[in-house]
């Protein structure tokens, strides 16, 4: 399956409106932090001067700092496609590399919460094997745009890698000239040792 969108061997970013996401995520936390600040002293008494400007100030230079970190994040994020494996980075203080081989990838779920189906996005988490029991998936492609079609890209992927891979790395058992596999022939040969070691008794 080829894809305009999601090339083989080419690094693709997230949209542009993750960071959109992020930023009014950032703002919502602070939104709500002043509330629980400022409602009390409100409802209460005279407001101190350290509500009056210490705190505002602080929480403006924090978001300031917070927005020019949202967008070195960005510029650090990467994703690649590749034959047999996803090859991902990102990090702005600690940079963080990895790979998932698509024969390890067992669920591929999908999610978009409201703002980010207004900015049309949305989040593929990949469970791998190893990570199958924990709640944290492996990766997660963050903010993409044509996330269905990553999705199946991936899936066909995977498919392709389970008809040549029995999902553990291993390559299938390969056969003899005369069709049957290895398996059988060592099957078959450990059933004549047992045969000659009960004729011996």
């Amino acid at each position: 399956m080829e894809s305009q969108n999601f090339p083989l061997n080419t690094r693709f970013k997230p949209s542009t409106a993750m960071m959109t996401w992020y930023r009014a995520g950032i703002a919502l936390i602070i939104g709500v932090i002043l509330l629980f600040c400022y409602v009390p002293v409100v409802v209460f008494g005279e407001m101190p001067v350290i509500f009056s400007f210490v705190i505002p100030g602080t929480i403006v230079v924090i978001y300031t700092l917070l927005w020019i970190w949202v967008g070195m994040y960005y510029d650090s994020m990467s994703y690649e496609l590749r034959d047999d494996e996803i090859n991902w980075k990102r990090g702005v203080w600690f940079r963080t590399t990895g790979i998932v081989p698509y024969n390890r990838i067992v669920n591929l779920d999908l999610r978009q919460g409201p703002l980010m189906r207004f900015l049309g996005i949305s989040t593929l988490a990949i469970q791998t094997a190893g990570y199958s029991g924990q709640a944290v998936p492996e990766i997660k492609i963050e903010g993409i745009e044509y996330a269905e079609e990553l999705r199946e890209l991936i899936r066909s992927h995977v498919r392709g890698c389970l008809s040549h891979d029995d999902g553990t790395g291993s390559a299938k058992p390969s056969s003899t000239p005369s069709g049957v596999s290895i398996h059988q022939q060592m099957l078959s040969e450990l059933q004549q040792i047992r045969s000659l070691l009960e004729q011996k008794r």
